[in-house]
């Protein structure tokens, strides 16, 4: 199959026919195709999603086999994948995953991005990322509500509750740092994101992520001045390199307000361009000498970090978006105490909803039709009549956020309200209410999935960061629980030797037997994410635990 093939079954009309023998079948082969749908990939024909390279399958054809192996596989047989290639198909039970995948595992002492594109160049392993290889990516749509979140804490903290006036300063607008225009300007405030590839601005601008693309500093800063000073929301995508952008700002005494960075630094051969490169040069350079193009990239890196202490040091909310541009600047000749002497987003402004188990819960509708996503949001206000974020994010949501791909809904919710939502929306596939059953997952980045020292678990109480049992323990107990599919993946986020993180996906096909398997799923998934912050201390995940009724030995038995 090629990318053209793969592009028109995704958007072919969907019924109840089965092209599979079952709905989870269907589904993964479904979720398979859209995560390289056009409007959702970085660049499909390479078969990479995001994240630099994360893919979907290892080539094309291992999505070939894949394919055919998805469209016979029996009710009770389960599917191996072995970073990104279909290696075997067992003879399970009908309760068990149908796909198990696991991508860019590696043993310790040989988890180096060295190592890995040894492997990768012999075609023996590829890099998942974190969605993009477990197969629920659904585009910029699916990171936007937790960037929205994010800036929203910001604004509370900092700002009397919005970014109104603020100027937000980034840079990175593939496929998660192409949410951030849209979060910011959701939060009332203006966004400046560098970006050094033409195409991706101009992408961010046509599916309303982002406003406008400015080409000169020039005019991107006269436009952010002008809104700021009316307190209009505006984002603007200016075109150039970071590393170079930043100082210039700094050399002219420009300091915004809040800054970040969501380029794919986490890796510095593939993911970030060089300062005083152009983007031709920069792909000459890395096919010519790998090793001088990380050296150059790493060293830009610092230059760009740099620029935001100075920031920092001039009052600007500095913090580091979980793509490793602090440990890559410190590879790159930064002193490390400076690179991380300022914090990341998780322990600063999300672990408390992590203690309660609240993460990216989100959905996408197999039917294709808006409709069903449009009664599903309808579900979620009625389910949760009471909480007012959730509200005020699915009307902004519905007005801003365009569908890619299939049309899909992501929303933050916790231990316990996971459960009670997928069984409503199973109700609703069983009574006719939607066209077609619902795929459920979510991001890897949640409360109790991640072992991820400088992102998810940076920083924690109890100086766990780099235990990783945590996410394996998830992944274990989603099989035993019952999801679709499971995966457990390396290096997303943050690159390869700094993360373990692992994914789970479940099908509401409407049946009384999905039932058992949703509440188990959609309870447990969570409940680790208390289990773990509780068994590191943190008071609320406790509290949280002892009220719910989790069972923690030593703690709530």
């Amino acid at each position: 199959m090629n990318l053209a093939t793969s592009a028109r079954l995704v958007r072919a009309p969907r019924g109840r026919t089965l092209s599979c023998r079952g709905w989870a079948q269907e589904a993964a082969l479904r979720m398979l195709m859209n995560n390289l749908d056009p409007e959702v990939a970085e660049r499909p024909d390479d078969l990479v999603v995001y994240g630099g390279t994360g893919r979907a399958a290892r080539s094309w054809e291992a999505f070939d086999r894949i394919v055919a192996a998805l469209r016979v596989l029996e009710g009770d047989e389960t599917l191996l994948v072995q970073s990104g290639k279909p290696v075997g198909v067992f003879r399970t039970h009908a309760g068990a995953p149908r796909v198990l995948i696991a991508n860019s595992l590696l043993v310790p002492r040989w988890a180096t991005w060295e190592h890995f594109w040894e492997l990768e160049g012999k075609g023996l392993i590829m890099f998942g990322q974190m969605t993009a290889g477990s197969w629920i990516y659904i585009g910029s749509q699916g990171i936007v509500q937790g960037t929205f979140e994010t800036f929203a804490e910001i604004g509370e903290r900092r700002f009397g509750g919005t970014l109104e006036g603020r100027l937000v300063l980034t840079a990175g607008l593939g496929g998660m740092g192409g949410a951030q225009p849209l979060a910011v300007t959701m939060n009332g405030g203006v966004c400046l994101a560098v970006e050094v590839d033409p195409a991706r601005a101009q992408r961010r601008v046509a599916t309303r992520y982002c406003d406008e693309v400015a080409t000169s500093l020039d005019q991107a800063l006269a436009r952010c001045r002008d809104a700021a000073a009316a307190r209009r929301p505006l984002s603007v995508a200016l075109v150039g390199n970071a590393a170079e952008v930043h100082p210039a700002l700094v050399a002219r005494g420009v300091t915004p307000d809040v800054v970040t960075d969501q380029t794919s630094a986490h890796d510095p051969l593939n993911g970030y361009v060089p300062a005083g490169l152009s983007l031709e040069q920069a792909a000459a350079l890395r096919g010519s000498d790998p090793a001088e193009s990380v050296r150059r990239a790493r060293h830009s890196m610092a230059e760009q970090v740099r620029a935001m202490l100075v920031m920092k040091s001039r009052g600007a909310e500095l913090f580091d978006y979980g793509n490793n541009l602090r440990g890559e600047a410190a590879e790159g000749g930064l002193e490390r105490e400076r690179a991380f002497s300022y914090p990341g987003f998780v322990p600063e402004y999300i672990r408390p909803l992590f203690c309660l188990g609240k993460g990216p819960f989100r959905w996408a509708a197999l039917s294709g039709d808006p409709a069903d996503i449009a009664a599903t949001d309808q579900a979620a206000l009625e389910e949760f009549p009471a909480d007012r974020r959730l509200h005020r994010w699915i009307a902004l949501a519905q007005k801003h956020v365009a569908f890619q791909g299939l049309p899909a809904r992501i929303c933050w919710l916790g231990y316990g309200e996971r459960a009670r939502l997928g069984l409503r929306f199973n109700r609703m596939v069983r009574d006719g209410k939607l066209a077609a059953p619902v795929v459920i997952g979510r991001d890897h980045l949640d409360a109790g999935s991640v072992a991820s020292p400088w992102r998810e678990t940076e920083n924690m109480r109890d100086g766990s960061d780099a235990v990783a049992d945590w996410p394996i323990l998830n992944a274990l107990l989603n099989c035993a629980s019952g999801a679709s599919w499971v995966s457990v993946h390396h290096g997303g986020g943050v690159g390869i030797g700094n993360s373990i993180h692992a994914g789970m996906v479940i099908v509401c096909d409407g049946t009384p037997e999905t039932d058992g398997k949703l509440e188990r799923v959609l309870t447990n998934d969570p409940g680790t994410g208390v289990m773990r912050h509780a068994d590191a201390g943190y008071p609320e995940a406790i509290e949280c635990a002892r009220r719910t009724g989790l069972k923690l030995p030593g703690i709530t038995t």
